[in-house]
């Protein structure tokens, strides 16, 4: 009886540490012709320009990293009116992702999009006319002046959520825990 249960626990443990690497699809960054100033501004939901405050990584469940970057927010042209944006790309090296610097000023284009995750977030790609704001004369002359932002936000602890990973180890960590305790008073009696 004893070796079936050591082979029972043995069996989950190993399932478990399974499920936590499974492996996912990854696809590499091929951009098509830039599309122009008008094409890109009729795709995207929204368009300004900001400051970078700040960049994090994140983990999402299925395994790939991505950042996510919050901006102060200068100047609208497309989208809403709050004073800071949380837009999402990926971590570069072959996934799209563009990278973002602290400090930094960006002319960003934004869609939304399920391609960094399960639920739809405002990401932007090197494929996107999204550049450095003083290396976008061209697009700026298009655009206009653009609005001032009007509603004042504070998404500083939005970039903080706990990793999924975290939850997935605690869950599993806490399953096991409560087999092998049934099974030790089971044992036991």
């Amino acid at each position: 009886m004893r070796k079936i249960i050591n082979l029972v626990l043995l069996y989950c443990l190993v399932l478990s540490i399974m499920t936590i690497f499974i492996p996912s699809t990854v696809y590499g960054c091929s951009c098509a012709q830039p599309q122009t100033v008008e094409a890109e501004l009729n795709r995207s939901e929204a368009v300004f320009a900001g400051r970078v405050l700040e960049v994090k990584e994140q983990r999402n469940l299925n395994g790939s990293m991505t950042k996510a970057a919050l901006f102060e927010v200068s100047h609208i042209w497309k989208g809403g009116s709050e004073s800071q944006i949380i837009i999402h790309t990926g971590s570069g090296g072959g996934d799209c992702g563009f990278r973002f610097e602290e400090g930094k000023d960006y002319l960003v284009y934004a869609h939304p999009s399920t391609m960094y995750g399960d639920k739809e977030l405002l990401i932007t790609i090197i494929c996107d006319r999204t550049n450095v704001l003083v290396q976008v004369q061209e697009d700026l002359a298009i655009l206009g002046d653009g609005k001032v932002p009007t509603e004042q936000v504070n998404l500083e602890g939005e970039l903080y959520r706990i990793d999924p990973y975290v939850w997935v180890t605690v869950i599993g960590i806490a399953v096991i825990g409560m087999m092998i305790f049934f099974v030790w008073r089971k044992v036991r009696r």
